[in-house]
């Protein structure tokens, strides 16, 4: 029985490293990179699909150039032009999600690029609904956790490119708060997890970061799904002092002043969404931002 297991193991092994390839078999990198240039035109439905599914590995590879210029911008180039077929779409969205459970031996890169493409993915479905509600409410749980257990706040870095998964999770969470499958329950628990990286402790955000969790903020506040009483109660926790000794304690330390700087610049960045757009749903985003400020400035 032991070396029937063992036999079994070694064959998995064996399989998993001739599937998992990048550039995908019958490809390669020069090849790859004249595609980009080239728009990612795969005239072929069937072959367009399968390269689909391929490249779902190079988006744990080391070279930047196919990670993010390659295999994610083809795959969204496709998504976005409704290129794949629905099939497909389940395929990568189950297999990025198991891609979640696991562990992450890329030095940060492979999770923070499957939930990028995720992202892409849960666009796709609320355009055109192509996920089953079980893959929609796998999705919904895995953004939760995702959010609430980064511990890697690196953003780029001049050889391996972009990490940034605060910025990746928080458009996840963006594409499902607002797609009109999700409920305002499942909603308030993705908002939640966000807020856990609006000021993590210890980070100062310096390449963008504030922004992106504004823009998630933002949008599924137009969506209209939670009420007021929910909202006020949101932004009174995020902009609620880290310490006892309340905001001017800040000053104190550089933890204090890091949250600090994230929490007003998340803030800023949100002001100057709401300030943009029109309606009532962005006055009293307006309005609980003001407020949340002048909490933190008083």
């Amino acid at each position: 029985m032991n070396l029937r297991f063992a036999l079994t193991l070694l064959l998995s092994c064996a399989m998993s490293a001739a599937v998992a390839q990048c550039p995908p078999q019958g490809t390669t990198r020069a090849g790859l990179l004249e595609l980009r240039e080239q728009g990612f035109a795969v005239a072929d439905a069937s072959e367009r699909n399968r390269l689909a599914r391929a490249l779902l590995d190079c988006l744990a590879d080391g070279d930047p150039e196919l990670r993010d210029g390659v295999a994610f911008e083809g795959l969204s180039t496709w998504l976005r032009a409704g290129d794949l077929e629905g099939k497909t779409v389940r395929a990568l969205t189950a297999k990025l999600l198991a891609v979640l459970q696991g562990p992450d031996n890329s030095e940060g890169v492979h999770h923070a690029f499957a939930v990028l493409v995720l992202s892409e993915l849960a666009r796709a479905d609320r355009i055109q609904a192509t996920l089953s509600s079980a893959q929609r409410k796998a999705l919904v749980t895995a953004a939760n956790a995702f959010m609430r257990g980064i511990d890697d706040h690196r953003g780029f870095d001049e050889i391996r490119g972009w990490r940034h998964q605060v910025a990746h999770g928080s458009d996840l969470v963006l594409q499902l708060a607002i797609n009109p499958a999700i409920t305002a329950e499942q909603a308030a628990r993705l908002l939640d997890a966000l807020a856990t990286q609006i000021a993590p402790a210890g980070v100062a955000y310096t390449e963008g970061e504030p922004e992106r969790l504004a823009r998630a903020v933002f949008f599924a506040h137009q969506r209209g799904l939670l009420d007021d009483s929910w909202w006020q109660q949101w932004f009174a926790r995020i902009s609620a002092p880290p310490t006892a000794g309340g905001w001017s304690e800040a000053f104190r330390s550089s933890a204090g002043l890091a949250h600090r700087h994230d929490t007003l610049a998340f803030l800023y960045a949100l002001h100057f969404a709401a300030s943009s757009a029109e309606g009532a749903q962005a006055d009293a985003l307006q309005q609980w931002v003001r407020e949340a400020i002048t909490a933190i400035l008083s």
